[in-house]
Formats: structure tokens, C-alpha cells, sequence
């Protein structure tokens, strides 16, 4: 495959981050994008509706579908995926972006909290490939993307905080097995993490403020190396834990300091690496 011209893409959290980001670059191909997600007011430290970022997918050439879903209930789940096939005629690409994240230890992290991240983390990547795969096996080249890290089974990832470790590899477990379950149906379904700290609402509010944001890369690192993969054919790239930067080198790209949001600034590292 040559863009993702025509195509439809579900994407859970597409509001804002790096949901967005993937969701524009694949509007400026012509994309087919729905926005899954629960945004709908203009929020003091979140940025950006479903309204808000229809508005750029359409202006970067794509067609917008914004739905508010909250991806912890089904039944919204399956209501935002008729209403895509209703709207689009079917499902080529599912993304998995949501995410609730709390970098808190065994006794300092409420289990209300700990139901959270697993309900948008693990379950929800679970119920919304389940709802889109009867679609997907439809498409001509379906992908499943969760954004989600490499298995890298280390005490020192677990330790800390090890109710949002198990919740995103909850996510990454999914992809390992269903890439083996519909590989002889033609479904690609593969994890996409970012090797640094990418400029998001989470990394402002939650991991440090603006001295975060200074050693971190823009979104749409992960949102070009996502295109790489989804544009790839489907039967021939699936089952892979894939590195933003890692993916981008292998295709080429040379020049990283345009993702930077300060040039020449030392990166932080992501999680899981």
C-alpha cells in the first residue's frame, strides 16, 4: 500500500496526543477518521475535544466522525462501531491509543484507580478489538495498533508502580496473542511505544510540567512511524513490539531533531525501554 487514501481508522483517545497526531497524518492521505473518546468541553488542563480535533482532521483533508465513547462501557464500544460502518461502509484500522496512567506503588494507589487503568488500558483494548475484528476481516489490509510497550519483563518496570505496568502490558499481551490468532486471516496487529517522553496533556499534568515538556519529542514522531506500519501490507507485519525511532531509522529518516520540542536538549527515555 502506497497512503491510507479512503481507508477508515478507529481510534480510541483521538482528542488529543498522539491519538491526533496518527489521526492528522493519516487525514492528509484522505482518511476516514473516528474519533473514540469522551472530550466534548473545552477542559482547563486538557486540551482539545472530539469537536476540536474533527475540525484539524478535516482541514488536514480527511472526514471526520467525531463520537464521544467512554471505552470502559461496551455498549458504547459497539454503538461508535455501527456507527462508523453506518457512516464509512466498514473498519480498516483499529488503534488502541487510549490510556489512564498513575505511576503509584502497591499501597499508594487506590483500587479504584487500579480498575481504572486496567477498564481504559487492558480492557478496553481487548472489547474494542473484539468489536472491530468482524469488520476488519472484511478489509482489504486491516490493521490492529495498540500503543502500548515491548514485553520487557524487568523488575525495575514493575516495581514502582506495578498496577499501570500490568494494565499497559495487559495491552501488549493482547496484540502478542491475537497477531498469532488471526494471522492466517490477514489481520496485522502489532504495539507501537516511543523510545522518549512525548509533549502531552498526561506528560504536562502528570510527569513534570513544562521542565518535562522541554526534554521530550513532539507526537508526531509516533504518529509518522505509525504510518509506516499501517501503510505496510498486513499479511507480512504482524506480531511486532515496535520502537518509534527504531522503525523510523530503519526506514531512513535521518533528521530527528525536528521531532524535538527544544532542539539539541537531552531526551528523556520512555518507560519500558
Amino acid at each position: 500500500m502506497s497512503d491510507l487514501k479512503g481507508k477508515t481508522l478507529f481510534i480510541t483517545g483521538a482528542s488529543r496526543g498522539i491519538g491526533k497526531a496518527i489521526a492528522i497524518r493519516a487525514a492528509k492521505d484522505g482518511a476516514n477518521i473516528v474519533i473514540a473518546a469522551k472530550t466534548t468541553e473545552v477542559h482547563d488542563k486538557l486540551p482539545g475535544t472530539i469537536y476540536t480535533a474533527a475540525e484539524e482532521i478535516e482541514a488536514a483533508g480527511g472526514k471526520a466522525l467525531p463520537l464521544q465513547v467512554d471505552v470502559r462501557l461496551e455498549e458504547q464500544i459497539h454503538q461508535a462501531v455501527a456507527k462508523a460502518v453506518e457512516t464509512f461502509g466498514g473498519i480498516d484500522i483499529l488503534i488502541n491509543n487510549a490510556s489512564a496512567i498513575s505511576l503509584t506503588g502497591t499501597l499508594e494507589t487506590p483500587m479504584k484507580r487500579f480498575d481504572l487503568m486496567h477498564q481504559v488500558n487492558v480492557r478496553a483494548t481487548f472489547a474494542c478489538s473484539q468489536a472491530c475484528i468482524p469488520h476488519l476481516l472484511k478489509a482489504s489490509n486491516p490493521h490492529i495498533l495498540n500503543l502500548s510497550p515491548p514485553l520487557n519483563i524487568e523488575k525495575r518496570w514493575f516495581t514502582p508502580h506495578v498496577a499501570y505496568t500490568m494494565s499497559k502490558y495487559g495491552m501488549s499481551f493482547c496484540a502478542f496473542a491475537m497477531a498469532e490468532e488471526f494471522r492466517d486471516r490477514g489481520i496485522a496487529v502489532n504495539t507501537l511505544w516511543p523510545r522518549t517522553v512525548i509533549a502531552t496533556a498526561a506528560v504536562q499534568n502528570l510527569l513534570g510540567g513544562d521542565a518535562i515538556i522541554k526534554q521530550s519529542r513532539h507526537p508526531e514522531i509516533t504518529s509518522d512511524a505509525a504510518y509506516v506500519i499501517l501503510t505496510k501490507p498486513s499479511r507480512e507485519c504482524t506480531g511486532n513490539f515496535f520502537i518509534d525511532e527504531d522503525l523510523l531509522r530503519a526506514e531512513g529518516v535521518t533528521d530527528f531533531e525536528k521531532y524535538s520540542v527544544v532542539p539539541g536538549a537531552d531526551l528523556l527515555q520512555d518507560f519500558f525501554i
